[in-house]
């Protein structure tokens, strides 16, 4: 059986990978944290789902790392319309409910999981 978190990352992929706009506002919480090579900071379902079409980002999950029972990293090959070739990076998600309200991109597994253990503590001692 499928966890909340589970379901609500699966949900975020298809809708990333689709890039379907309704499925993409839909897949996140208002506002959603996002962390990237662009920046970072709360933006709305609306401009999530700009952002899936605008990029044509896909990413397809490799490995899957449960940190709590809303966060979760997973490791992931991305591309884009351009791409020649797949880039690894990973993500943090936490999840809200049952959407998916905080992902932060980061460059490798190390990295992501670094900062979802120090999410985890800081969440644990609020």
């Amino acid at each position: 059986m499928e966890s909340v978190l589970e379901s609500a990352l699966d949900r975020w992929h298809t809708a990333v990978n689709e890039g379907d706009v309704v499925k993409a506002e839909a897949a996140v919480s208002d506002p959603i944290v996002v962390l990237g090579p662009r920046g970072a900071g709360p933006i709305g379902p609306g401009e999530f789902a700009d952002w899936v079409t605008r990029s044509g980002i896909r990413l397809v999950p490799r490995s899957w790392h449960p940190i709590s029972e809303r966060l979760m990293v997973v490791e992931q090959d991305a591309t884009w319309p351009d791409s020649t070739a797949p880039t690894r990076v990973a993500t943090v998600f936490r999840v809200t409910g049952d959407v998916v309200s905080a992902a932060l991109r980061l460059p490798d597994l190390a990295a992501a999981l670094d900062l979802a253990y120090i999410c985890r503590e800081l969440a644990a001692t609020e």
